[in-house]
């Protein structure tokens, strides 16, 4: 069974980086399509990216494409994402997610079975 942790969120002015992690443990990351989302104050939560389990493969929100590089290094059971260009409506709680023993990662919360704790990401205007 493999188990999240993210880190990397914090407090960033609009135009600048971030660099979130999740840290997998378990042997199975390597043979699991990996997602990240992310849940706004009032809103429901949303597809950020997904990721399959070579990591050749990757798709994004509109929201973020061209801004958000969603990568994974299996030698290290990390996934990461690198958001830059950020803007006040990027600002939210961010999740990953593992579809285990899948290939391919999916833009439905409900294709993954394994959820990290969030990290919280605030870009202030």
């Amino acid at each position: 069974q493999v188990q999240l942790v993210e880190s990397g969120g914090g407090l960033v002015q609009t135009g600048g980086s971030l660099r979130l992690s999740c840290a997998a443990s378990g042997r199975t990351f390597s043979s699991s399509a990996m997602g990240w989302f992310r849940q706004a104050p009032g809103k429901e939560r949303e597809f950020v990216a997904a990721i399959s389990w070579s990591g050749g493969t990757t798709n994004y929100a509109d929201a973020v494409k061209g801004r958000f590089t969603c990568s994974r290094d299996n030698a290290k059971n990390t996934m990461y994402l690198q958001m830059a260009s950020l803007k006040p409506e990027d600002t939210a709680v961010y999740y990953c997610a593992a579809r285990s023993g899948r290939i391919l990662g999916t833009r439905s919360e409900e294709d993954y079975d394994i959820w990290g704790q969030g990290t919280q990401v605030t870009v202030s205007s």
